[in-house]
């Protein structure tokens, strides 16, 4: 079943008749149920499969919740027909509501163990929202943006309360670098054929995700610090680069280490090609130097954060790690970019992560800024979720 498309419709069980014998299922510990308008819908968000089905399903669920066999089933729902209950426990575990007992745990075996305490609440977010299909930016894409805003106006980027006593501020002084730096900032979508130098690279990484110090805590163990805050000091987030076009260092996919701050080679060879399918078609981007993917290592955060509101921490922390990446490519006089548009799956393939305790969350990368800098970040309205809600 393909996860974008209106749920199916799976239960609609008929009256009557007997029973017989057969494997053991259970509940997958990964399943939601909610209201989409009128539909009951059933959600496994490790799998992110979707069907709607008639509420009885909450109950045949809930009764294979430790593993029971078909005639244990066919015995508790015999006032149903045989045949219709076949099909029904065949269409749940075709579409990942229930599991044979004894099979190989997949994916979502992995994902209970390593998500521990944040499931459900965070894990069906993280998991629910990997490997959107996005529309990347066109004429037809700026149309239907120009149709959205006649049918619904674009809410105010402001907000003000006219009621309010004011008090004036004066404007800050923005003659010297840091104001310039913050100023210039911007998302550049245009390169030239320059290569990016390896000193900038290593600066720039250096000034991200470097190692500036440690904290030693007695009878704890040693804390990072870094440029940016981390809950706890905990510091999830690793880098990766698919370095292009960087003179003095191979075309290639590397590792940052970031207390040593030096790079591993992991993978030889990268081209433009591959940074426009890793970020699902956004062809602006494919005259980049480099793409540094930002994945988090939850375990980390988890070990001191047993719950799920310490997500939203990771989460920030990236966006903090991204903030730095770019002014700090803007004083370097680089042309800086960051996008949550791209595959999620196969760049954790690539990176040979597992995208359950490693997955990725950010991509952020810069190349040369082009001769003619006219519209250089101007020139998309950039990729669109076609969200399958």
């Amino acid at each position: 079943m393909n996860h974008t498309a209106r749920p199916t419709r799976v239960i609609r069980a008929r009256k009557t008749v007997k029973a017989g014998a057969s494997p053991v299922y259970r509940r997958s510990p990964f399943l939601v149920c909610y209201w989409l308008e009128k539909h009951f819908v059933f959600e496994n968000f490790a799998t992110r499969r979707r069907i709607t089905a008639d509420p009885i399903t909450s109950t045949i669920l809930d009764f294979f919740q430790n593993g029971r066999t078909l005639r244990d089933f066919f015995t508790r729902f015999k006032e149903y027909d045989l045949s219709s209950l076949r099909r029904s426990v065949d269409l749940l575990v075709k579409h990942s509501m229930l599991e044979r007992v004894g099979e190989k745990r997949n994916l979502a075996g992995k994902i209970h163990q390593a998500w521990g305490q944040w499931n459900p609440a965070a894990s069906f977010f993280h998991f629910s929202t990997k490997d959107a299909d996005y529309e990347v930016g066109s004429e037809e894409g700026y149309t239907i943006l120009q149709q959205l805003a006649r049918s619904h106006p674009k809410p105010s980027p402001v907000k003000r309360y006219p009621s309010a006593k004011k008090v004036r501020l004066d404007w800050p002084k923005v003659g010297s670098e840091f104001p310039r730096v913050l100023l210039s900032r911007r998302t550049w979508r245009k390169f030239s054929k320059q290569p990016v130098d390896l000193r900038a690279l290593g600066t720039l990484l250096g000034l991200t995700w470097g190692v500036q110090g440690w904290v030693k805590v007695p009878r704890v163990g040693s804390l990072v610090i870094r440029t940016s805050p981390s809950g706890g000091a905990l510091h999830p987030i690793e880098a990766y680069v698919l370095a292009r076009n960087v003179c003095g260092l191979r075309p290639g996919l590397y590792h940052y280490d970031c207390a040593a701050h030096r790079l591993g080679l992991l993978h030889r060879g990268a081209n433009s090609r591959q940074l426009v399918r890793y970020l699902e078609g956004q062809w602006w981007f494919s005259g980049a130097s480099f793409v540094v993917f930002m994945t988090a290592v939850f375990e980390r955060t988890q070990w001191k954060y047993d719950y799920p509101r310490a997500y939203r921490a990771v989460l920030m922390e990236a966006g903090h790690l991204c903030q730095t990446f770019c002014l700090t490519a803007t004083w370097l006089g680089l042309a800086p970019f960051c996008t949550i548009a791209f595959n999620d799956s196969s760049i954790e393939r690539m990176l040979g992560v597992d995208g359950i305790s490693e997955s990725v969350l950010y991509a952020a990368g810069a190349g040369t800024r082009p001769l003619d800098e006219r519209h250089a970040h101007l020139g998309t309205m950039g990729a669109r979720v076609r969200w399958r809600r």
